[in-house]
């Protein structure tokens, strides 16, 4: 099952599939998508412990781990209140790789439709920042 719904930074597909996301974005089917959760349960002790407080701390930022698991901690915001009902999805942009966004498409491909009273839009892309065993590296 593929969501379309507003998150925190631009109009993305939700799933607890990553290949259905793959698929529907015409990607590669082993790429990887963003893990959304409004926990740390499970991932944080995976975070070097220099890095856990920052991790904690930052907002609308992705991370990815030194084994290029990347994550991302919804904290605020209408997309929590999604997040909360349906548990962590996997998270990517409504659109084909490399096009811009358009709502036509988005909603032809997802099952379900999540529109609240903000509508959608895209706004600031996450800052993406990758975790290495010492150092932090933003990518974007």
């Amino acid at each position: 099952m593929i969501y379309l719904a507003q998150t925190d930074t631009t109009v993305g597909f939700l799933s607890k599939e990553q290949k259905l996301l793959n698929i529907v974005k015409k990607r590669p089917l082993d790429k990887s998508c963003i893990f959304c959760s409004t926990s740390f349960k499970g991932i944080v002790a995976r975070v070097p412990n220099e890095h856990k407080k920052f991790v904690r701390r930052a907002k609308k930022t992705t991370f990815i781990l030194p084994n290029s698991f990347s994550f991302r901690f919804v904290k605020e915001g209408a997309h929590v209140i999604f997040l909360r009902k349906t548990g962590a999805l996997y998270s990517t942009s409504a659109n084909l790789t490399g096009q811009s966004f358009d709502i036509d498409f988005a909603k032809q491909k997802a099952d379900i439709i999540v529109e609240d009273s903000r509508g959608f839009f895209e706004s600031k892309p996450s800052i993406i920042i990758k975790i290495g065993k010492k150092k932090l590296k933003k990518i974007r």
